[in-house]
């Protein structure tokens, strides 16, 4: 794949001074950006609010659910399966086929799809508190979910044989619900590399795996006519040190050695992308990368959120690993952890009960986050003005299992009595106390720190607000059912109303001494609670 050098001389032309900086300006020749109040400059950009429905909104659900939830092996998978040696790879290989005759190629027409019920799934993720639902547009495996115009290895032309985008997209109208849709197709490009290598050891070392094939190796297969490097993207050179297996980690923001990605390639993400907001008008598009997609060597994710600002005065579009201009640009997104404080702009956490993907291992030894876990990190993260996108991976077919069921009738059950505290509330002077909020947790990369937050107690309590109430949320029933809440000491300077009474939802009025030690609470008897919300009017 040649970059036509007179195409990109003419976009760095129009496109601007600004754009001279970039390696690889994408082209507007086929998806046109709209044009309108926002800019694709960092300057514009961050003339862009997130918007308070989103503030209000606090849950949401994702389903983050593809043709690698077929093998049941977990997260990653169609890059594992070709890592000599790893649990992916010889589940794959005993199961399937060695690597370089079945490829992930092959795994596609098994993506059936086949109990998947949109209306039913959308419904239950409401019911149980989501203010908002993800699906998964694309993910590392550069697999399309709906009826692409620019990628035909999608799940229209093979695989469901449906448009998944559609009908998740025809739910959640149906429901009220706004719509994400997240991509991850840009790292493709790096990702699939180990499809590029052949065995070290064994009957078939040094046979190549299937990450050059090409159209014209189709010929006689079921996928003759269309091109693996399509879906693949090996056509380059592999990146240095691409055999080390955790590399890519280091060249997730496309430096460390990295193999740039060509014109053709990065534009074709981003015509991919915008007719995908385009079809299906989404409230939140989340990317996983370093900041935006291509950042620092394209402007394809500025250029995808001024297209999405302008489209859409709803839009919340998120990036990780942001600085604090970045943050008033974009929506920063936690990965599986939280920040120990409060922020000031909305931030969202991401996390899943499992793996990303349907892992039937995680299924088999019960290792999934509790609904108790579940609650107590969306306190937390509330209370220091984020918001938790919860996955609750799904197999291959579309359905969840029993035990993500008996989670989730977990859930519903406390929000349902303790929603109020939750939703359309803001943080308090200060987010908590005790152990947990005391202690000085830091963020591992783009998050990665929810272990420290697993076992928080009764002693750690959370503060949220709304103009009338002040919620306060022991993380845990005590045992002898006395809270002492520290904050909320006779005299202190935040709360100088004196606090004779306070309600327990879904139980009753509580009467309280307000001590120079704190607020003294004693709770009635109550066991298998998660946590007891406490409201005192202001």
């Amino acid at each position: 794949m040649k970059i036509n050098l007179i195409v990109l001389f003419f976009a760095v032309c129009a496109a601007g001074a600004w754009a001279q900086e970039y390696k690889v300006p994408v082209t507007n020749e086929k998806e046109q950006m709209v044009e309108g109040q926002y800019k694709p400059q960092w300057e514009s950009l961050r003339k862009h609010k997130t918007p308070e429905w989103f503030r209000d909104a606090k849950f949401g659900i994702w389903a983050h659910w593809g043709p690698q939830c077929v093998e049941g092996s977990g997260d990653w998978m169609a890059r594992n399966m070709y890592k000599e040696g790893t649990y992916a790879y010889n589940y794959h290989k005993e199961h399937y086929g060695h690597p370089s005759e079945v490829g992930f190629k092959d795994i596609l027409p098994l993506f059936k799809a086949e109990k998947w019920d949109p209306d039913k799934l959308v419904e239950r993720y409401k019911r149980l508190g989501a203010q908002y639902i993800f699906v998964l547009g694309n993910h590392h495996d550069n697999f399309d979910l709906w009826d692409s115009k620019y990628q035909p290895w999608n799940s229209v032309n093979m695989g469901p044989k449906k448009d998944l985008i559609a009908g998740w997209a025809k739910a959640s109208k149906k429901y009220g619900l706004p719509l994400g849709i997240s991509f991850h197709a840009d790292h493709a490009w790096l990702w699939y590399e180990p499809a590029q290598r052949y065995d070290i050891n064994g009957p078939k070392a040094g046979i190549h795996y299937d990450g050059k094939l090409t159209k014209a190796d189709g010929k006689g297969k079921w996928w003759e006519g269309y091109d693996p490097q399509d879906l693949y993207a090996q056509n380059h050179p592999m990146s240095e040190k691409s055999w080390a297996n955790n590399r890519v980690h280091v060249q997730w923001a496309w430096s460390g050695g990295a193999c740039l990605p060509t014109l053709e390639y990065v534009t074709n993400f981003y015509d991919r992308t915008l007719d995908a907001i385009n079809r299906y008008n989404p409230d939140l598009i989340y990317f996983d990368v370093t900041v935006a997609p291509f950042h620092d060597i394209s402007d394809c994710g500025l250029k995808i959120a001024s297209h999405f600002y302008n489209k859409n005065p709803r839009a919340v579009m998120f990036g990780k690993m942001l600085n604090d201009e970045q943050r008033e640009a974009l929506t920063w997104d936690v990965e599986r952890g939280a920040p120990n404080e409060i922020v000031e702009e909305p931030w969202q956490t991401c996390n899943c009960l499992g793996n990303w993907h349907y892992n039937t291992s995680i299924y088999e030894r019960g290792s999934y986050k509790s609904a108790t876990e579940v609650i107590k990190q969306l306190i937390d993260i509330v209370s220091k003005n984020g918001n938790l996108l919860l996955s609750i991976p799904l197999r291959a077919d579309g359905t969840y299992d029993e035990k993500e069921a008996a989670i989730l009738d977990g859930i519903e059950a406390w929000m349902t009595v303790n929603k109020e505290s939750i939703f359309n509330t803001r943080p308090w002077v200060r987010f908590g106390e005790g152990p947990v909020a005391e202690s000085d947790i830091k963020l591992k990369a783009q998050g990665f720190n929810d272990g420290m937050y697993s076992n928080m107690t009764s002693a750690d309590i959370r503060f949220n607000q709304t103009k009338k109430y002040l919620y306060v949320t022991p993380l845990g029933w005590p045992e002898d059912g006395k809270v002492v809440v520290r904050s909320l000491a006779k005299g202190n300077p935040h709360f100088k109303k004196n606090i004779t009474t306070v309600e327990l939802l879904g139980y009753g009025c509580l009467k309280v001494v307000q001590t120079d030690n704190g607020l003294e609470i004693q709770l009635p008897i109550v066991t298998n609670a998660i946590a007891p919300v406490l409201k005192i009017s202001k």
